[in-house]
């Protein structure tokens, strides 16, 4: 799966830090995310989607074989 997290964040014009803040997470623990090396829990996804006005599956892409 393709991370979109650190795209949308961008479109929603928010910084990085203050979204890691409001999930109550490193800034690292985010850039984890964006770039793939981990993912957010269930329950931290849905915060993410919800701050971020988009839907979970939103959050992700797969990636093409």
């Amino acid at each position: 799966m393709k991370s979109r997290i650190g795209e949308l964040i961008d479109q929603a014009g928010y910084k990085k830090k203050y979204i890691a803040s409001l999930l109550e997470i490193s800034p690292t623990q985010l850039s984890n995310w964006i770039s793939g090396r981990s993912y957010p829990t269930i329950e931290k996804a849905f915060t993410l989607a919800k701050i971020l006005k988009v839907k979970v599956d939103d959050l992700y892409e797969g990636e093409e074989k």
